[in-house]
């Protein structure tokens, strides 16, 4: 085996974040994507004294565990992964991952609750952000997800089973407009062009929808036609507002410059829990609405029934899991960096009537520092990457008796724990929730206590 050989690799294993691995010549090779029990064709590109690395150029064989019925999208779009593994044996599969990383560092001891499902594993998203293109190089107007391992190529997912019919009904009517008119979609290369994104919002419980069209402002087009076309389809949730934000920056992510409100307000409401939330175009919001209700729940029923306990909520994004837990508190603290999710999570608590919860705008790791009160427990919640290592000092230095971490991303996850054993904490309980059906993604819920 040498660099740039094509051969055959059959998947013996996953890994947590879509890798996979087989072995050729008794060597570990490691592709993205795969399923275990596929055939891949692939091109050898690293070889290293640990381990080689593959690109996959196409499955020659499918997995015995792929039995399940897959969207018309499914191997050519990005989105899902796993989709044609039945969801049970994805759960199982995310059991393994988790257990798999918590062995590696030696952990044990604790009491692992397995993965518990969401409640709905199609249709489950209240989000989604889409991205005009092209199919091919000057093909048709498209709009959707890119293409699996392709940077500009854009599929449009009229039949995605990610989310429901309300969003597969905005998306085709939105490119059949787009199509009609000749606008040209913004190019990241050349950084001309108009049409950028859509994104369309739903609040699963409430039906509220806020459409948001993305463009940069090198053209001047009028949008009536295009909001009465929305306005007319017969789709089950009400649109309460439709956007026209101003993007002209070179980056390819969403970000506003200039927001225009074409038709209603720009916010909807979505309930959780028996509490209301007001959710802005651009704040952050779990995408999973039942599975959020679930993943709350554990860390609610984690926490225990005690009221008396003063808990900081770092990494509090707009306020949902600090008012959720509020009730099991005296009081609670919630630190977030983005200025305006600290205003929406303020403006969530006078919604609810909530008294107890304080929300502070600033660095996570600035601002434990100035806190003068002492916490009995502390919930982080923190971004992919974890805990800052500065942070995660502070925190320790704060003695809690609890700290209940919620994490997205289970190789972090574990790198903090080992600090947080470290600092003389103990791993209690530990339990999966499935915030993200169909894809190689996990939530994990962790309580640790001091000894």
């Amino acid at each position: 085996m040498k660099k740039r050989d094509i051969l055959e690799l059959k998947i013996e294993g996953m890994e947590f974040g879509g890798n996979s691995y087989g072995y050729i010549e008794d060597r570990r090779v490691d592709i993205k994507g795969g399923i275990t029990g596929q055939t891949h064709k692939v091109l050898i590109k690293k070889i290293r004294k640990d381990k080689v690395e593959a690109k996959s150029l196409g499955i020659i064989e499918n997995s015995p565990i792929e039995k399940a019925d897959i969207c018309k999208h499914f191997g050519e779009c990005g989105g899902c992964s796993i989709l044609s593994v039945p969801y049970e044996e994805q759960l199982e599969i995310k059991e393994g991952q988790i257990l798999d990383l918590f062995m590696e560092k030696d952990f044990v001891g604790f009491k692992f609750l397995g993965v518990e499902g969401s409640p709905k594993f199609h249709e489950y998203r209240n989000k989604m952000e889409y991205t005009f293109g092209d199919e091919e190089k000057d093909g048709p107007l498209t709009l959707g997800l890119h293409k699996k391992g392709r940077m500009y190529d854009i599929i449009t997912v009229d039949e995605c089973f990610l989310v429901d019919k309300d969003f597969r009904e905005v998306l085709k009517s939105t490119v059949d407009y787009f199509q009609s008119t000749g606008l040209p979609y913004y190019k990241n290369l050349t950084h001309k062009g108009y049409l950028r994104n859509l994104v369309v919002r739903k609040g699963l419980n409430t039906g509220e929808m806020l459409i948001n069209l993305v463009t940069s402002s090198q053209v001047k087009f009028n949008l009536d036609e295009y909001v009465n076309k929305i306005l007319d389809l017969d789709i089950e949730g009400k649109i309460v507002g439709i956007l026209h934000t101003i993007n002209d920056g070179l980056a390819d992510v969403v970000k506003c410059d200039k927001l225009n409100i074409l038709y209603g307000r720009d916010y909807l409401y979505e309930s959780l829990l028996g509490l209301r939330f007001k959710i802005s175009p651009f704040s952050f919001f779990q995408t999973n609405t039942k599975g959020a209700e679930k993943l709350y729940s554990i860390a609610r029923e984690f926490i225990g029934d005690e009221k008396d306990k003063v808990i900081f909520d770092l990494y509090s994004g707009t306020g949902s899991i600090a008012q959720i837990v509020s009730k099991n508190a005296k009081k609670v603290i919630g630190i977030e960096i983005i200025e305006e999710a600290v205003e929406a999570a303020i403006e969530n608590a006078k919604l609810n009537n909530i008294t107890n919860c304080e929300f502070i705008a600033g660095d996570v790791g600035e601002k434990v520092k100035t806190l003068k009160e002492k916490p009995d427990l502390i919930i982080v919640d923190p971004p992919r990457p974890g805990i800052h290592k500065d942070a995660l000092k502070d925190i320790v230095k704060f003695n809690a008796k609890e700290i209940l971490y919620i994490s997205c991303n289970p190789k972090t996850l574990v790198r903090d724990l080992a600090e947080f054993k470290k600092a003389n904490y103990d791993i209690v309980k530990v339990k999966g929730m499935d915030m993200f059906p169909n894809t190689p993604h996990v939530e994990t819920v962790v309580l640790l206590t001091r000894k």
